[in-house]
């Protein structure tokens, strides 16, 4: 299996699982994700999966500053509906990763363990997601905009060139080649740059 570099160089987001802990699947609970298994639960890489990634990474970092976050102790609410423009991409992401869902996730076992009724929609927040701690109420808003980080001005052209069947295969490839710049440049240049994702602590 191919795929860019870059891949490989995001940083990792590590979690302490309960769960995972109580039924033996990882040694101590400890999961750790990348942005590979991300791309390969997505089935592609863009601005939104990207931007979902950084969205929890730098939420989890804010809420457990020192210490290892938890899954499944994290609450995530996002302004948009479900139906909205991506936020069920988003929610896909950061579902994956924290372990919340909305109604689907596990029931829990003696009331231990429960991971749904974790990710709620429609909230009244400015912000593209608000994460809140179950044990400590603590909570941090993420705001991500992607808009300041363009693309090569080719890409939209190739893009229409492909979508109309007319493309050949080395200029599928370049456009690939330049939408991969384009979420490098989102998830590994700009992971620091306020202007993209900013975290605010309640």
């Amino acid at each position: 299996m191919k795929y860019p570099e870059f891949y490989n160089q995001v940083k990792a987001i590590k979690l302490y699982d309960p769960l995972s802990e109580f039924l033996g699947s990882f040694e101590d609970g400890i999961i750790e994700f990348n942005y590979l298994n991300i791309v390969q639960a997505a089935g592609h890489s863009c601005p939104t999966v990207a931007g979902a990634y950084l969205i929890t990474y730098k939420a989890l970092e804010a809420l457990y500053p020192n210490e290892i976050a938890e899954r499944g102790n994290i609450r995530v609410e996002f302004r948009e509906n479900i139906e909205e423009g991506v936020a069920g991409v988003i929610a896909n992401v950061i579902s994956n990763i924290t372990g919340a869902t909305r109604i689907t996730g596990f029931k829990g076992i003696a009331g231990k363990f429960v991971r749904h009724s974790l990710m709620d929609f429609g909230a009244n927040i400015n912000s593209s997601a608000r994460f809140t701690r179950k044990d400590t109420n603590k909570s941090v808003e993420v705001y991500y905009n992607p808009s300041s980080v363009g693309g090569s001005p080719m890409m939209q052209p190739l893009m229409q060139k492909i979508m109309s069947g007319m493309a050949s295969k080395e200029e599928k490839v370049e456009f690939g080649n330049m939408w991969q710049a384009r979420v490098k440049a989102i998830i590994i240049d700009n992971c620091d740059n306020e202007a993209v994702i900013k975290v605010v602590e309640l």
